[in-house]
């Protein structure tokens, strides 16, 4: 349950961040694109989530997502080899679990 600020009628945890992305930005220019590309990278640095929690998970993957696609060069490379290596992974496990469900019934 999200308490709402009084004053703007928007959840406190909105608020409370976005003062304190203002802390931090103090002295900048806000229409630069480096320091909006800046503030994105302070509000996914401080975001907080449920770890263990199928949500939790998900999001991870999306951060991952968004930052391979960010990346580029040498790193997109990586991203791109870790993701297949995982879809390897999967590959292998369903076909041995198929294996097994077809062995134990015929």
């Amino acid at each position: 349950m999200q308490l709402n600020d009084p004053q703007h009628g928007e959840p406190r945890w909105e608020s409370e961040e976005r003062r304190r992305l203002d802390d931090e930005l103090i002295g900048l220019d806000r229409d630069d694109p480096e320091v909006q590309a800046f503030a994105e990278h302070l509000q996914r640095t401080h975001r907080t989530r449920p770890g263990y929690t199928v949500e939790g998970y998900l999001s991870g993957v999306g951060d991952f997502a968004d930052s391979a696609n960010r990346a580029a060069g040498g790193r997109r490379l990586l991203a791109l080899t870790v993701v297949l290596l995982l879809l390897l992974v999967a590959a292998v496990a369903v076909w041995n679990a198929l294996g097994f469900v077809l062995a134990t019934f015929l």
